[in-house]
């Protein structure tokens, strides 16, 4: 397989890991296990109705990659991880249009390789359906200061 394939199914699978954790713990754990193999991660909940919190999760996506260090405060960073985020909604659209969503974006780098997963129940009440999204960019490299 390709080297490049492996990696970026490796960090998206590292974002999905994130987005489906189901505490603090398991993200502080699951943190600790990929940064020893170089793989930045933060994950953040996020909940609300689906087509007024876009423009929140990106913003709030954004927020949290540069307060944990998984990117960098340049335009490249920022616009990786906004345009991953916006492709992983979108995936979920079909489900969660006009409904309120609830869950976790998880958001995962390595090198240049970065990706964000969004896992939300959708629905009203208590009738819930579950929707997975997962956006992927090239990121550049990091600069070393």
């Amino acid at each position: 397989m390709n080297r490049m394939v492996a990696e970026s199914k490796k960090i998206a699978m590292a974002a999905m890991r994130m987005a489906m954790a189901e505490s603090r713990e398991e993200e502080v754990h699951l943190k600790d296990g990929f940064g020893r193999h170089g793989i930045r991660t933060v994950a953040v909940d996020y909940g609300g109705e689906y087509l007024t919190a876009i423009k929140k999760i990106v913003e709030r996506a954004i927020v949290a990659a540069k307060r944990e260090g998984v990117i960098q405060e340049t335009h490249g960073d920022e616009g990786a991880v906004a345009g991953a985020t916006r492709e992983a909604l979108s995936q979920i659209m079909p489900k969660a249009m006009g409904l309120n969503i609830g869950g976790k974006i998880g958001i995962a780098r390595r090198d240049e390789h970065l990706s964000v997963a969004v896992f939300f129940g959708v629905g009203l009440l208590h009738l819930d359906e579950v929707a997975v999204g997962l956006g992927h960019r090239a990121a550049p490299k990091e600069i070393k200061d």
